[in-house]
């Protein structure tokens, strides 16, 4: 049994508002994990206690299944039919329906890229509470239909070095929405862009988890993580 807002919990955070749609779920020792996206962004997403045999199973259609889990409450019994080793079917049910959701044959489904830490290390390492992740939020959402974001070291009021996330054009003419956090930063010469509205969807899809940080690369690496119920990891890579 799992429950219902656990599962979609876990699928919204590889999901990404659509970003990954055709993923493999592995299942081993009752954990499922996720590897999803292309380069230029990845993710890996953990949920543990995971009641499911050992296999790997093919979801060509992650929106699909999203719209199957939606009409289902509380808690959720979850098998599958094979035919052979094939797992062909999911099988969720709860105290009122019954639904079948069709699964993809796994060979058919490419293997998802992954990234590694920079051997050099992070520049900028950030912890964040809540209420941090939920500003970036907010201001991202203040200049939704600007996609870029600049991150990059300053300095405040105090002379302190601080990260400062910048959203809006480079244009000298744009709105603008700086947002500075405090953290572990020995460049002082950090100056990356960002597609803002990736990490909006990451940010977003894991507002329900307290631990997040964020390390940033002068290489042109961002990488960030998520620790609770749920464990989920992703790259993002500079623009260009």
């Amino acid at each position: 049994m799992i429950n219902k807002n656990t599962l979609q919990s876990f699928i919204s955070k590889y999901y990404i508002n659509g970003l990954n749609n055709q993923v493999k779920w592995r299942i081993k020792d009752n954990t499922l994990t996720v590897y999803a996206g292309e380069s230029g962004r990845v993710c890996k997403v953990v949920l543990s206690e995971f009641n499911f045999e050992d296999c790997e199973i093919g979801v060509f259609d992650t929106n699909k299944l999203i719209k199957l889990l939606s009409i289902t409450n509380g808690d959720l019994l979850l098998s599958s039919e094979k035919q052979g080793e094939l797992h062909t079917k999911l099988n969720i049910s709860d105290a009122n329906f019954e639904l079948s959701y069709a699964l993809a044959d796994t060979l058919i489904m490419g293997k998802s890229p992954w990234y590694n830490d920079p051997e050099e290390g992070f520049e900028i390492e950030l912890s964040l509470v809540r209420e941090e992740v939920d500003n970036l939020i907010k201001a991202k959402n203040a200049l939704n239909d600007v996609d870029n974001m600049l991150v990059q070291s300053s300095k405040d009021l105090d002379g302190n070095i601080v990260c400062e996330f910048l959203f809006g054009d480079n244009t000298g003419f744009s709105n603008k929405i700086e947002y500075q956090l405090q953290g572990t930063i020995t460049d002082e010469s950090i100056k990356l862009p960002f597609n803002s509205d990736i990490f909006k969807d990451i940010l977003n899809a894991n507002k329900d988890i307290d631990t997040c940080s964020i390390k940033i690369s002068k290489k042109g690496m961002m990488k960030l993580s998520f620790e609770g119920g749920i464990n989920s990891i992703y790259y993002i890579a500079r623009n260009e």
